[in-house]
């Protein structure tokens, strides 16, 4: 025994040493020592999200992957010479989380830019937009983000003339939260080439005064597209810089793998720039944007681009599509109209026979597609293309995934699992907040506002789900998503009422999301998503067990340590 006390690295605490001293009766002999783990973990409340082993003790790794997953006293059958032993201290490990839709680097660029996501009011906003004027005077534009909708009302309608008041002299673009509308100043539009005579772009709506038709400086959806192609691109030392800060972010939060929400060439640069240093520690599954606005032929570029970026931890696989809005401002696809004056019911980015056609012909060369659908329409659109190339290809294993998911017609709840669709949710969203009840609910109705983010009803009809963030439209925390799934309650104290609280899930379910239910999205179940022998060790530790609190308190936990393939990339495991 005195050669495995040697072996303690760093001054392991009471709860090791008893652990070591324990008779031979009551664990493995030395026996059965095959190999010498490099780290193991003891004295913990391990979930593992595997149904055949739940709850372990300790977990044991080897280079980048699990040796042994079980008891304090099998686990002394690991432990050699040159071990690190670490006493848990009963906190709780889990696999590592992962984000199954997120958008790391355009996000973290606005962060680092002009952001207004910490703002709450309009005062507030023009504030910081002249703080990054005065702190930026040989910016050509003054850009970033973080705006709420509902500072500005229904159809987030913001104001050119605010901006002209602050900076009058260079463009000023600045993105809402959600990413669906741009407020831009009047230098921006004499920029970008926008007047009253200007046409709404294809899927887009410039905001006009009803009286004079002159653009007042509010741009929807596809419009935002007008300010980007006037504005100069970020450059990839610019991405690699904005990577960096959501990297470490994600880490902050135990996260480990991300499914991005789209990704163009120069971010896939600054991703591969990163992970040959060995600095990226993301596994990272991304998206390439199908643009409908685009006549050539965009597939033979993304397959080529699939093929030349595919190596180390990044993974291109996905194709993006968007097939409506969002509710706020009334483009989310909708099968029965909005109650507004006008009646409308939404966007439709796609007609349904060119999306099954399209759909069928990115399964058949490879590519699973990634979804963006609001609406009960757009989501049934979407479940119909899946269908068309399902009878037309067959079953090639592609997990098609449908994103966002406010309202699903209660007809197509069973359609998830019957087509093997993965249901992405976020499930931070299942609050009544502001954007629910001052921007949807008064043009939906209760019936209809009685069925959004319907997790349960997907799960008990026996569909996927996976788990994701949408940052920065809002946190990419994921114990505050898995709080408000558990919940329906805004985590961080909000008074808002509970949100359909027949969609909770239980605490189990969010985890999975978060873990196995993305990892399966991202075709990498087999080596990451829970805590088996053989997996990679991507692991985290909470300072709280989640299983023995109340659900309104898990926003209060920590983690206090990421691993990613067995080696630390936030904490340190000797000072837990």
């Amino acid at each position: 025994m005195s050669r495995i006390l040697v072996a303690l690295f760093g001054g392991v605490l009471l709860g090791i040493l008893a652990l070591l001293a324990c008779s031979p009766d009551d664990s493995a002999t030395t026996t059965e020592q095959l190999v010498a783990a490099d780290t193991v973990y003891a004295n913990g409340k391990i979930y593992t999200v595997n149904e055949a082993q739940p709850w372990a003790e300790a977990v044991a790794t080897k280079g980048e992957n699990i040796l042994f997953v079980g008891s304090d006293n099998r686990v002394r059958a690991y432990i050699g010479p040159d071990t690190k032993v670490y006493d848990l201290g009963g906190k709780m490990m889990l696999p590592a989380f992962q984000d199954a839709h997120i958008h790391p680097i355009s996000s973290a660029l606005d962060m680092l830019s002009c952001s207004l996501y910490t703002d709450t009011s309009l005062q507030e906003y023009l504030q910081s937009l002249a703080d990054c004027a005065d702190a930026s005077p040989d910016a050509e534009w003054i850009r970033g983000g973080g705006w709420s909708m509902d500072v500005f009302g229904p159809g987030a309608i913001a104001n050119k003339d605010l901006l002209d008041e602050i900076v009058p002299d260079r463009p000023v673009y600045l993105e809402s939260k959600d990413g669906h509308s741009g407020w831009v100043n009047s230098r921006a539009l004499q920029v970008m080439g926008v007047d009253k005579t200007s046409p709404d772009p294809k899927d887009g709506i410039i905001d006009r005064d009803p009286m004079t038709g002159e653009a007042i400086g509010s741009l929807q959806e596809d419009a935002v597209l007008l300010a980007y192609n006037a504005m100069p691109e970020w450059t990839v030392e610019e991405r690699i810089g904005g990577l960096r800060y959501a990297r470490d972010m994600l880490h902050r939060l135990g996260i480990t793998a991300i499914h991005t929400g789209y990704s163009d060439e120069k971010d896939l640069q600054a991703y591969l720039a990163l992970d040959d240093k060995n600095e990226l520690n993301l596994r990272t599954a991304t998206t390439f944007y199908w643009d409908a606005n685009v006549d050539t032929d965009q597939l033979p570029g993304m397959l080529e681009l699939s093929k030349r970026y595919e190596r180390g931890n990044l993974r291109p696989i996905s194709a993006k599509i968007f097939q409506d809005g969002v509710m706020e401002n009334f483009t989310a696809g909708m099968l029965e109209p909005y109650r507004t004056d006008d009646g409308g019911s939404g966007m439709q980015v796609f007609e349904p026979e060119a999306l099954g056609a399209l759909v069928t012909r990115l399964d058949a060369a490879g590519f699973q597609v990634h979804f963006h659908a609001i609406g009960d329409r757009a989501t049934r659109q979407s479940l119909d293309a899946i269908a068309a190339a399902r009878q037309t290809n067959g079953e090639l294993g592609h997990r098609h995934t449908i994103v966002h998911l406010q309202l699903i017609d209660t007809a197509d709840y069973e359609r998830f699992a019957e087509f093997g669709v993965i249901a992405n949710f976020q499930p931070y969203w299942a609050m009544a907040d502001k954007y629910v009840t001052e921007l949807v609910v008064p043009f939906i109705g209760a019936e209809r506002s009685s069925r959004m983010y319907p997790i349960r009803s997907i799960l008990d009809a026996g569909g996927r789900a996976a788990f994701g963030s949408d940052w920065a439209v809002s946190s990419a925390d994921p114990l505050l998503g898995i709080e408000t799934a558990l919940t329906r309650l805004d985590p961080e104290g909000a008074d808002y009422p509970p949100l359909n609280t027949d969609q909770a899930i239980s605490l189990e379910q969010a985890i999975h999301g978060y873990t196995l239910g993305a990892a399966y999205q991202s075709h990498h179940e087999s080596k990451t998503g829970s805590i088996e022998i053989g997996k990679l060790a991507d692991l985290i530790v909470l300072d709280k067990n989640l299983f023995a609190i109340e659900p309104e308190a898990i926003n209060e936990v920590s983690v206090v340590l990421t691993l990613f393939g067995g080696e630390p990339v936030f904490g340190n495991p000797a000072q837990m």
